[in-house]
């Protein structure tokens, strides 16, 4: 019986990832519960385990009284005495408690004790797991798709990806592998849940990490990422090396690095530009593929007025905002954007005019006689 008991702590250390270590507190909490049942009190109740063998004992300490009025504490003098013969009146001695002696509620309550305890290791060592991995990218593989919620098997747990973890348009079919991003553990009413999602800004991140070697070894940082999912992602990137093109290194040669990623979010729009410290040059590059006349950024307001050619007001916008808004997003900062005739007509370019018109005077007197179709 312990030879079988020991394969199957081994067995559960194993499969479940719930240490020995754990079981034998169970087993031990499990005995004096099915003594407290069966005799009423596990006070002066001991249980020896053996850690190696599984061989145990439970051993309950009573006094030796001339006449017992509390069982599970008492024994007479002549019942000591069949245990050791010296046994002495106002002593104490050790009885040996056989498990077969239980009641069979005892010893169903000693089962759920153990099995409760097992669970609650299990649901323990899955957090743990997956707080380690949050953050990062696995690979499931789809269980069951239910009125648009897709049941995941991550290995030691299921998960759900939502209507809202999806990127709109995907469809998947059981059996099938899917990339997700684990966002971390959220309590359920069944205790602690994996939380995954396909759209969440940070995947399209962790994915760049995933295949460009230069983000690995830490040579290029993506600074900020903005995303619509399904729709469109702006990144911005830094090189810690001049020699190495942040933007080239992600996109890689013919778009061996980003058509990968462009594929596994299914054709999803990807804006890769230069972070800078600057916040006006950043805004400037954020609303790229947009060409900018102006920007005046204000670092404490956290607002910038963005002037673009009349032609590329639409574009700097975009679809129903959506590059302004992904800009935003990516800079921090409320963006706001005039074509150069609106901010002609609001005086904007007055002092800028102003300020051409003295400095071109002054330059062309000094340098009146330059033949600009000469180099």
């Amino acid at each position: 019986m312990n030879k079988e008991l020991m394969e199957a702590l081994d067995i559960l250390e194993k499969e479940k990832g719930v240490s020995k270590a754990a079981l034998f507190d169970a087993i031990d909490a499990s005995l004096r519960k099915a003594c407290e049942n069966n005799f009423g009190s596990a006070e002066n109740i001991t249980v020896n385990i053996d850690r190696e063998t599984c061989d145990f004992s439970i051993y309950s300490t009573k006094e030796i009284v001339e006449k017992v009025e509390d069982p599970a504490t008492q024994i007479t003098v002549e019942k000591a005495k069949e245990i050791n013969p010296k046994a002495a009146l106002g002593e104490t001695v050790n009885v040996e408690i056989r498990s077969k002696e239980f009641g069979r509620i005892a010893a169903q309550n000693a089962k759920s004790i153990i099995l409760q305890k097992i669970r609650e290791e299990e649901r323990q060592t899955v957090s743990e797991y997956f707080n380690s991995r949050a953050h990062d990218i696995m690979t499931g593989v789809v269980q069951r798709v239910m009125n648009g919620i897709i049941s995941v098997n991550l290995g030691k747990a299921d998960a759900i990806l939502t209507k809202d973890d999806i990127i709109p348009g995907e469809t998947f079919v059981p059996t099938q592998h899917v990339k997700v991003y684990v966002v971390g553990m959220r309590d359920g009413g069944k205790g602690p849940r994996v939380q995954i999602s396909r759209t969440k800004a940070n995947m399209v991140k962790r994915l760049f990490e995933m295949e460009v070697a230069e983000i690995k070894e830490g040579i290029v940082e993506i600074k900020a990422i903005s995303r619509e999912a399904g729709s469109r992602t702006k990144m911005a990137v830094w090189s810690n090396d001049s020699n190495v093109d942040p933007i080239g290194a992600c996109i890689g040669i013919n778009g061996s690095r980003i058509n990968p990623i462009v594929d596994e979010l299914h054709g999803e729009k990807i804006d890769i530009v230069h972070w800078d410290d600057n916040p006006a040059i950043l805004v400037e590059n954020a609303l790229s593929p947009a060409k900018v006349v102006a920007v005046a950024a204000d670092e404490d307001e956290h607002s910038a007025l963005v002037v673009v050619p009349d032609n590329q007001l639409s574009l700097a916008i975009g679809m129903k905002g959506q590059n302004a808004r992904l800009a935003a997003k990516l800079t921090g900062y409320k963006i706001d954007i005039k074509s150069e005739s609106q901010a002609r007509e609001e005086g904007l370019f007055d002092d800028y005019d102003e300020e051409y018109e003295e400095n071109y005077e002054e330059n062309y007197e000094e340098f009146g006689n330059y033949d600009e179709t000469e180099e």
